[in-house]
């Protein structure tokens, strides 16, 4: 893998909230004291176990704490390490988790609060993706106009599995509200646990649960087109991050087969789903699923018909690969320059008000 060119835009990188505690200036007096006399439990990370090789290279793993708290580290081995001009951090704190929505919420705006004073405020390379309570798509709507009159947030996150398929109706709330402000949706790995994770009940392993992502990103992706989300919103765009990106053509080729098959109940698709996927889809590189030979993966890219659809990301701190070659054999040097630089200042409108 070759490390990308300097000045890439990684839009995709995960510091870590250190426990509850960080959070608490940031909570008005009722929740802070509902969690100090509840003693409400840490809500740490969704998709990553501490202790798993995955979720940290040894190398930026600390002795002490969770990979990612340190904002001197982060700086230095990812955006001085990658050379990176801006970077997109996507805070895995488990919002989505709780069940009460007045309480998702607060710690939803204490979350955007904290990534605003502890990371944003201290190096002007870092831009944020404003976390949502998904449990109330009002409240989040509510918390995307709050934190979007801050330009250096430039991107809405979720998480690829929650009580619904993201295409319900149920959640277009938070997709007009994110389309006035001219933010895309980033949707990232990870449950809210309200059902199983696979379509055939509880998994038993943590690798079992990590698999089945792609598959809840393909249900999400064929929910988003089939509901009409981008027939609602044609300005909006929806970014998969950690999704892997060479399932998308053989995907997209069952789905089109059987939309021709049954038009008729979503009149509202209009188009062949790879078109629709091809203006409103974009996704990041990293974790990679490209195949081990670059020219079986020059020929995957082929079949995507569009050199705007991925992004690049080191996934910063998750472990895929080693030293700073996050760019997959196999993608040419036109192509990494457009994930790099072209693709990303297109999807996110407020990166390329910062370099223009």
């Amino acid at each position: 893998m070759p490390h990308p060119p300097i000045g890439a835009i990684d839009c995709d990188i995960h510091p870590a909230v250190p426990n509850l505690k960080a959070l608490l200036p940031y909570l008005d007096d009722h929740w802070r004291d509902m969690v100090v006399q509840r003693g409400v439990h840490e809500l740490d990370s969704i998709s990553y176990p501490k202790n798993a090789p995955v979720t940290a290279r040894p190398d930026w793993k600390p002795e002490l704490g969770k990979a990612g708290q340190d904002l001197g580290r982060l700086q230095k081995e990812a955006l001085d390490g990658f050379q990176t001009k801006f970077a997109i951090c996507n805070c895995l704190y488990g919002v989505q988790l709780l069940y009460t929505e007045d309480m998702a919420y607060a710690f939803a705006r204490a979350v955007n609060d904290w990534m605003v004073s502890e990371w944003l405020d201290k190096d002007e390379r870092l831009r944020a993706s404003i976390v949502v309570p998904p449990q109330n798509p009002d409240y989040a709507a509510a918390e995307i106009e709050r934190m979007s009159n801050d330009r250096r947030f430039v991107q809405v996150l979720m998480l690829v599995m929650d009580e619904m398929p993201l295409g319900r109706r149920r959640y277009w709330p938070i997709y007009r509200a994110a389309e006035r402000c001219g933010l895309p949706i980033g949707i990232h790995a990870g449950s809210a646990y309200r059902h199983p994770v696979t379509s055939v009940g509880w998994p038993t392993y943590y690798a079992e649960d990590s698999a089945a992502q792609s598959q809840a990103f393909q249900t999400t992706l064929t929910s988003l087109i089939t509901e009409g989300v981008f027939a609602e919103f044609p300005d909006l765009k929806v970014v998969f991050l950690e999704s892997g990106f060479a399932w998308l053509p053989s995907h997209l080729w069952r789905l089109g087969k059987f939309w021709r098959g049954l038009r008729m109940e979503t009149p509202w698709v209009d188009r062949h789903p790879l078109e629709i996927a091809k203006d409103h889809l974009r996704l990041t590189i990293q974790p990679s699923d490209a195949p081990p030979k670059p020219e079986d993966l020059e020929k995957l890219i082929n079949h995507f018909d569009s050199d705007e659809m991925l992004l690049f990301s080191s996934d910063y701190p998750h472990w895929h690969y080693e030293g700073t070659n996050a760019i997959p054999n196999g993608i040419s040097e036109a192509l990494t320059n457009k994930m790099c630089y072209d693709n990303p200042l297109k999807t996110y409108p407020r990166l390329k008000e910062a370099v223009t």
